[in-house]
């Protein structure tokens, strides 16, 4: 099981720089490889890869265009 967590992190470069940096999961995945998943989260929240981060891009983007628009008519 430890041999497939460690092949997902190397196949993975954010995952790997993620762990890289917080190394405090290496304890976590080594007692209970299960958490992978919730060090997925855990780094998608914090590299701003969620749903609604990306939701909340596209807006600001819209936005953005929209001010362009009304700045060159």
């Amino acid at each position: 099981m430890i041999n497939d967590i460690v092949a997902r992190v190397r196949q993975d470069s954010k995952l790997y720089n993620y762990l890289k940096y917080h190394s405090y999961w290496y304890k976590i995945l080594t007692n209970n490889p299960e958490k992978l998943k919730d060090m997925i989260k855990e780094m998608r929240v914090e590299l701003k890869e969620t749903f609604e981060d990306k939701l909340s891009d596209i807006n600001n983007k819209m936005k953005y265009i929209g001010t362009i628009i009304e700045l060159l008519s």
